[in-house]
């Protein structure tokens, strides 16, 4: 009887055992799927934030029109009128003028009133100029570009190295200046005809 006994009593203690450890399976499988589901979700919620080939239209008042390609966009998580760039061309299709073409690595366009802000390797390229620097605030409503941060200009007849360069859009105005006033902006004459440089 005690034999009888004892087995009974092995066998429910190993079925408890049993179910203990399929129950603790069960429970671990379930938090690693949720766990799972949850990166997932968190994922597909970070790449909904992501847009390729972004392309963007405006035209001001004046009538001028401004497009804005990029291969990639991130829109800010805490203002979604806010994008951030990657490899940027822009132009601006001035009304009876030429155009402005813009480039530059990285970039923040705002949706609102399209100010951009161009970044890294900037090149702006109109008529024969080209101005090369780091850093572009750009403003439609402004009608104002701003290039700061090792400027040069660049054309045909000259190069110069200023710490800031503004174009009015409409005026066609160019307000070079530096940001200490004891320095001086640096020209260099292209002009090879008479010899010097």
């Amino acid at each position: 009887m005690k034999r009888s006994y004892f087995l009974r009593v092995s066998f429910i203690v190993t079925v408890l055992i049993l179910l203990l450890i399929i129950i603790f399976n069960l429970n671990l499988n379930k938090k690693e799927l949720v766990e799972e589901k949850k990166e997932i979700v968190q994922e597909e919620i970070e790449n909904s934030n992501i847009i390729k080939d972004v392309e963007y239209k405006s035209k001001d008042s004046s009538g001028n029109e401004y497009t804005l390609n990029s291969s990639e966009g991130i829109i800010d998580q805490n203002n979604t009128n806010i994008i951030y760039l990657t490899s940027i061309k822009a132009s601006i299709e001035l009304k009876d003028y030429n155009s402005i073409n813009i480039s530059s690595k990285f970039g923040k366009y705002n949706i609102d009133n399209f100010d951009t802000i161009f970044s890294k390797n900037v090149i702006i390229e109109y008529l024969d100029n080209i101005i090369i620097g780091e850093y572009l605030e750009f403003s439609l409503s402004k009608s104002l570009m701003t290039i700061s941060r090792n400027v040069v200009f660049k054309n045909n007849k000259s190069s110069l190295k200023a710490d800031v360069i503004e174009v009015d859009i409409k005026t066609k105005d160019i307000k070079i200046s530096m940001y200490e006033e004891n320095k001086k902006i640096n020209i260099k004459s292209l002009n090879k005809k008479n010899g010097s440089n």
